[in-house]
C-alpha cells in the first residue's frame, strides 16, 4: 500500500479508502470456502425473493423489518451492540424517547458498508438519500438503490433536476414525511471506518427544530467495508461477509443536534440563494458540520480526515490501474 501513500490523511496517517484485510491460515480458508459455498446460494434466494417480491407486497412495517433480520442472520449477524452516548449500559429502557432518532429527525450515519443500510431500514425503515458534494440537494432513494450506491464510484455532481428522482432538499423532504425518519449519509461516499470525510453540505438544509441524531456503525470483523467501488467490491464483500461464522455490529447514537445557523438572522435563505446546486455554507452552517463530524468520529473511535471525494475519486482510478497491470 505504500503506493497509495498520497491517499493518507496527512495529520492523522489515515488511509480512508484503503480495503482492510484481516490475516488467515490454510485451514480456516478451506472452512470459510466451505460455508461461503454453502451461505451463497441461500443468500442470493432470500436477497432475489425480497427484492423482486416481498418488498413489493403491502405487509404491515413490522414483517417488513423481521424479513430483513431475517436476511442479516443468513451471513451470521447474530448480535448488536447498542449504547446511547451518555446513557449508562442497562438502561437504555429507561431513556427518553428523544434520545433515539423518531418521525421528522434526521439520521446522519457513517457510511462503510452495506449493512449500514440494512440495518437501518429494519430498525428505524427511514427515508433513504443519497448526498452530493458542494450540493444541500439530496436524491430520494428506495432501498435497493441506497444499497447499489454503496458500490458505486464517489458521486462528483447531482444529477439534473429531471433525471434519477429529482432533487429535494432535506427541509423539504422532512416536511413531506413527517412520519418517517430521514436517513443521510453525509460524507457522500463510502470509507473503511478508519476516518471521517468531510461533510457534504447536505445537512445545512435540515430546520432549526429537527434534531440530528449522528450514528456510528461498526464490524467485527472489520473488513467488510465497501470503500472501493464497483463488481471487485461487491465480489469481495460478498465473500467476506458469507465466509466468516458471525458478524457484529456495534452502533451507537449520539444525543440530537440542533442547526442552529437555520435559527439565525435568515442566514441559510442568504447562502443558498444560489441555486440548487449551490454548496456554499456559512461560518454557523461549518460550526453544525463540524459538530456532527465530530460526533461521528468519536463514536466511531475514528479521526477526522482532509481527504475529500474527489481524492476518494483518484484513489479509485489508481487502484483500477494497479488491477489492470
Amino acid at each position: 500500500m505504500e503506493k497509495f501513500s498520497q491517499f493518507r490523511d496527512r495529520g492523522s496517517g489515515v488511509a480512508p479508502f484503503a480495503p482492510i484485510s484481516t490475516p488467515s491460515t490454510p485451514l480456516l480458508s478451506a472452512a470459510h470456502i466451505a460455508l461461503f459455498l454453502f451461505r451463497l446460494p441461500i443468500f442470493l434466494f432470500f436477497c432475489t425473493l425480497y427484492f423482486t417480491t416481498l418488498h413489493h407486497l403491502p405487509l404491515p412495517l413490522a414483517g417488513r423489518k423481521l424479513l430483513l433480520w431475517g436476511l442479516m442472520s443468513i451471513p451470521g449477524i447474530w448480535w448488536i451492540d447498542l449504547q446511547l452516548d451518555g446513557v449508562k449500559r442497562g438502561t437504555l429502557s429507561s431513556a427518553p424517547r428523544y434520545r433515539v432518532p423518531y418521525a421528522g429527525s434526521v439520521i446522519a450515519a457513517s457510511y462503510t458498508s452495506p449493512l449500514d443500510i440494512l440495518y437501518l431500514a429494519a430498525v428505524f425503515d427511514p427515508v433513504f438519500t443519497i448526498s452530493y458534494p458542494n450540493s444541500r440537494k439530496v436524491r430520494r432513494v428506495g432501498l435497493l438503490a441506497a444499497l447499489a450506491h454503496s458500490f458505486s464510484a464517489p458521486p462528483k455532481q447531482p444529477p439534473t433536476a429531471g433525471g434519477a428522482g429529482g432533487l429535494t432538499d432535506l427541509a423539504a423532504l422532512i416536511a413531506a414525511n413527517p412520519d418517517r425518519v430521514v436517513a443521510v449519509f453525509p460524507e457522500g461516499s463510502t470509507t473503511n471506518g478508519r476516518g471521517v470525510l468531510p461533510l457534504t453540505p447536505s445537512l445545512a438544509a435540515v430546520p432549526a427544530d429537527k434534531r440530528i441524531f449522528p450514528v456510528s456503525m461498526r464490524y467485527t470483523p472489520p473488513d467488510i467495508t465497501t470503500p472501493v467501488p464497483g463488481l471487485g467490491g461487491l465480489v469481495g464483500f460478498l465473500w467476506k461477509l458469507l465466509s466468516r461464522p458471525t458478524h457484529c455490529i456495534r452502533v451507537r447514537i449520539a444525543e440530537g443536534v440542533y442547526n442552529t445557523a437555520h435559527a439565525t438572522n435568515g442566514v441559510h435563505e442568504v447562502a443558498g440563494a444560489g441555486g440548487e446546486g449551490d454548496g456554499e455554507v456559512t461560518v454557523e452552517e461549518q460550526k453544525v458540520l463540524d459538530k456532527v463530524a465530530e460526533a461521528l468520529a468519536r463514536l466511531g473511535r475514528s479521526k477526522r480526515v482532509g481527504l475529500t471525494l474527489k481524492d476518494k475519486s483518484a484513489f479509485v482510478e489508481a487502484w483500477r490501474r494497479k488491477g489492470r497491470k
